[in-house]
């Protein structure tokens, strides 16, 4: 498990917010107050005209890496969000495909998908905090898996649901696997390093600039780093889409009926 899937895990959201904006805000103010201490704002005004464009210049290709990051990570978690809701519907899909088997097997098939689902909201979506799978989900399916395999169809009928049955187990498969891959899957931490280094310079950068009232250079030094940590926040917070205060729900696994 990363360091980042760890710290979601046993940081609450809102201390997790108030360190990261609240360290952020602290080190822009602190940082400006020892820089003005010991070079006054005349002296920095000085070299505004180098400062502003290297500023502008930094902020562009950071706000690019930026948005390109929140724009993958979204889209990693919405569509993780998708895949949990299809593999719901599969697992709904199989019970009722079942109906056009003997009585005998779909009897055994639908006990062991309901006994599926509800190892799946007592035991996997715990586990897929840690990025980890359920022993217990992987048994069940194990065993689903070998009902299939002996079964023989008795006539056309039979042959088409049972087809179509297999298949549909294999995408519902290939989803939980899925599944459990982005569990514990996040941003690389060389990307990580790169985004929490520009953060850091951009945020140290504007100490050199010498606005004449510290307090209204203050002001903007606070709303810029607390932009910035807000950014990072929602990255992390997204980045393992089964970890932390927001996740993604068993709610599509609670709401078929298996009756």
């Amino acid at each position: 498990m990363s360091i980042e899937q760890q710290i979601l895990l046993k940081v609450p959201t809102l201390l997790l917010g108030i360190i990261i904006v609240g360290g952020s805000i602290a080190l822009s103010i602190i940082g400006l107050l020892i820089v003005r201490k010991f070079i006054p704002h005349h002296k920095l005004k000085l070299h505004h005209d180098v400062a502003d464009p290297i500023l502008g210049a930094m902020s562009v290709v950071y706000a690019v890496l930026l948005a390109f990051i929140v724009v993958i990570v979204w889209q990693n978690f919405d569509k993780a969000n998708s895949a949990v809701q299809l593999e719901a519907n599969y697992l709904a899909d199989i019970y009722r495909d079942a109906e056009g088997l003997s009585p005998d097997f779909r009897a055994k098939v639908g006990n062991l998908l309901r006994e599926y689902r509800e190892a799946v909201i007592k035991y996997e979506w715990p586990a897929l905090q840690k990025g980890q799978m359920s022993p217990e989900v992987e048994k069940l399916m194990k065993k689903i898996w070998a009902l299939y395999t002996v079964y023989e169809p008795k006539n056309k009928t039979e042959e088409a649901f049972f087809n179509e049955s297999v298949r549909k187990l294999n995408s519902f498969r290939e989803l939980r696997r899925l599944r459990v891959m982005e569990s514990r899957t996040g941003i690389p931490p060389l990307l990580w390093s790169v985004l929490l280094l520009g953060a850091l310079a951009i945020t140290c950068f504007t100490f050199l600039f010498g606005a004449e009232n510290v307090k209204v250079q203050i002001i903007m030094g606070v709303l810029l780093s607390a932009t910035i940590a807000l950014i990072l926040l929602a990255i992390l917070l997204l980045d393992y889409p089964f970890t932390g205060g927001i996740t993604i729900s068993s709610t599509p696994f609670r709401e078929i009926l298996l009756d």
